[in-house]
């Protein structure tokens, strides 16, 4: 029996596995868990479903130059061949002619030797990942904020003893079903849900108020929220006055939001949003959290921070069962952009560009601080530069299904092809995986070690339950093979608890420390929490009780405006796109899809009943929903519960990002996934 945790979402739901027979695993619950409790979604049940799969990938593929397609070939001749090509290129183009792609599903161990292989092996800036379009919006809000990216400040838990409990841009009930429990706790001891969103969502249904607002606008709902804060004398003038800076600029800002200009932005009536400020003023506790929803915009970072600074005007921040938090949505979405991977950061959260944290980095790593390149483009703006005069002429990419993940899909897919070199690590054949000139075959989640870091920052294990098929290499294999090879002037250790401990000392006296954290220690406690300076302390589940993270310990109230999304409805394009996920499928599906006990319908159109109308389409029938950048055919579901100039596709398949906005947020380089101007039509 081995203990483990799920390989999806941020929540990684504590489970046991079985060994049934020779290779096949069974999912068992793991009650003493406390993030899940032994609850599990379907995914999460049918995790194993993978493995013994004929779709998983056993032997590295190289393109056939001549005929154009993938053979099988040892692992020596794949490795040769790339670091071969690798070489060639450096010493033609220089360093920054190859780019790194990473992923927020890696392990913490993986992420952290991802960064040091670009920056060290390789010499190259050009490194990022995908998790750029998950938290980047949010993480650069709280950093701003707080002075610290920790998702949730506090164990998810906490939200059951909260009073209200808002909920911006999630539909949480269906993205992590085993959360959604403690929304019914908290209603069962009177407390109350509010949830935003353009749909009427199975979160929506379990909401005591639910606000519909048209996509892109949660910046203004919150504006014109704190307007009537300010109006009513709700501010909790002691608290910001003792454990805030700016807020009187703020204060200022949201002077311009009345109700009923709110009402003409957002599509919320001035009455609702009138109850839902007396309700926040009236309540004890008030606990904020956002998602993806709210976040991916080319204004995320700045609709993040009007809701904090909503939460602040409240005195919520810090108190027992209050303040902001977001919901993560990857695996390892917080661990991920903490080690390494971002291509403006070093790990523990350090900048690249502070010299100290070079130094220490540096040191850590046995190389001098001015070998270590600066920073590199953003996810997007890397893929965007792939094999132009000044971008990356080869790519490696590790745990990023790009072709169905990236905005603006298509645009980004013809970048790929312009590549001389394309090398993906994949467990199956993915959609980018089918473009490379080399595939190598990884392992899955149950057949390797490594930590993930929650949505909490608890700190989590992942035991290895199975061997992985034959000719399958874990990824810090593969890294160490393509360092030696590189002729990296440091090793590359691919036992996962030695790379654990580096990244511990790598980490040590930066905002994400994990120096005190042993995988001993996380067996134990069922998780630490970072920042965990050492051995003898206990970890940090909850933050910012006495102070917050920056200089003075303040938190920071930034006055922001809305600026509405970078591309509004017209005569050609009348309605909104919004994306987003469903119960059954987790990301580019690539894994999910492949899973028979999963159900697998496909893409489809969601529209409201007099949209369909006026369009003459019917429920099942196939319509066109068509962007600036493309075009996207699947079946009608017709429903009452979504806006009627409002239209959704779930992203887990081809199609949806070929039609989604490529604008990036100024602050955090989020594209604008959430929203863009479309049309649909029979």
């Amino acid at each position: 029996m081995t203990h483990t945790h799920c390989p999806y979402c941020s929540l990684q739901c504590g489970m046991r596995l079985e060994r049934r027979g020779r290779a096949a695993l069974e999912v068992q619950a793991w009650p003493e868990f406390p993030v899940n409790e032994g609850a599990l979604c379907r995914k999460g049940w049918t995790a194993a479903g993978l493995r013994g799969s004929r779709e998983r990938l056993t032997s590295p593929l190289v393109r056939d130059r001549a005929s154009g397609e993938l053979r099988a070939a040892s692992w020596d001749e794949a490795l040769d061949l790339v670091a071969a090509r690798l070489t060639a290129l450096r010493r033609q183009h220089g360093p920054d002619s190859v780019a790194v792609f990473g992923g927020g599903g890696l392990t913490n161990e993986k992420a952290f030797q991802l960064g040091k292989l670009a920056r060290v092996a390789l010499g190259t800036s050009q490194i990022d990942y995908n998790g750029r379009w998950c938290m980047s919006s949010a993480g650069s809000a709280a950093n701003q904020a707080f002075g610290i990216d920790r998702g949730l400040p506090f164990p998810l838990a906490d939200v059951e003893g909260t009073d209200v409990l808002v909920l911006v841009g999630s539909n949480l009930a269906e993205t992590m079903p085993p959360a959604a429990r403690h929304l019914d706790r908290l209603r069962e001891r009177g407390g109350r849900v509010v949830v935003v969103d353009p749909r009427r969502t199975a979160t929506a249904e379990r909401a005591d108020t639910f606000l519909q607002p048209v996509p892109g606008t949660d910046l203004a709902l919150a504006l014109g929220l704190l307007h009537l804060v300010v109006a009513g004398g709700g501010v909790d003038e002691e608290y910001v006055a003792a454990r805030t800076t700016g807020f009187d600029v703020v204060r200022r800002t949201v002077a311009a939001w009345w109700p009923e200009r709110v009402e003409r932005v957002t599509g919320v009536p001035a009455s609702e949003l009138r109850a839902l400020a007396d309700l926040l003023v009236g309540a004890a506790t008030v606990t904020v959290l956002t998602a993806r929803g709210a976040e991916q915009h080319a204004q995320g970072t700045d609709t993040v921070l009007a809701w904090i600074n909503l939460a602040l005007a409240l005195g919520m921040p810090g108190r027992e069962s209050a303040g902001y938090g977001c919901l993560t949505g990857q695996g390892n979405g917080q661990g991920g952009r903490e080690h390494g991977q971002k291509a403006d950061q070093l790990p523990g959260y350090r900048m690249i560009d502070d010299p100290a944290a070079r130094e220490h980095v540096a040191r850590v790593w046995g190389v001098p601080a001015d070998s270590l390149p600066g920073a590199g483009r953003s996810a997007y703006e890397l893929l965007d530069s792939l094999g132009t005069d000044d971008g990356a002429r080869a790519l490696l990419v590790f745990g990023s299904n790009i072709v169905v993940s990236a905005p603006n899909a298509t645009h980004v897919t013809r970048r790929l092809e312009a590549l001389d070199l394309l090398v993906v690590a994949d467990l199956v054949m993915s959609e980018t995986a089918a473009m490379a000139d080399v595939v190598l075959p990884v392992t899955q989640w149950a057949e390797e070690t490594g930590t993930m870091t929650n949505l909490e920052g608890r700190v989590v294990l992942r035991e290895r339950a199975v061997a992985p098929p034959d000719g399958v290499w874990s990824d810090l294999e593969v890294m160490a093979g393509l360092a030696s090879r590189l002729g990296s002037p440091v090793a590359f250790p691919t036992d996962a608890e030695e790379v654990f401990a580096e990244l511990g000392r790598a980490s040590a006296g930066g905002r994400a420390d994990y120096a005190g954290i042993t995988y001993d220690r996380i067996r134990e406690e069922h998780g630490v929490f970072w920042p965990c300076p050492s051995a003898e302390h206990p970890g940090t589940p909850r933050l910012f009780a006495e102070s917050f993270a920056t200089p003075d310990g303040r938190a920071r109230c930034v006055p922001v405006e809305h600026r509405g999304p970078a591309e509004a409805p017209c005569d050609d394009y009348p309605v909104h796109l919004t994306t987003g996920r469903v119960l059954a499928q987790y990301q580019s599906g690539a894994q999910t899809r492949r899973i028979r006990d999963l159900p697998d319908d496909g893409p489809f159109v969601e529209l409201h009943p007099m949209l369909a109308d006026r369009i003459g389409a019917h429920d099942g029938d196939l319509v066109v929903v068509a962007t600036r950048r493309g075009e996207l055919k699947a079946p009608a579901r017709v429903v009452p519960t979504i806006r009627p100039d409002t239209v959704f596709v779930p992203f887990h398949w081809v199609g949806a990002n070929r039609l989604t906005n490529d604008a990036l947020d100024p602050s955090s380089r989020m594209p604008e996934f959430k929203v863009c101007a479309a049309a649909v039509r029979t």
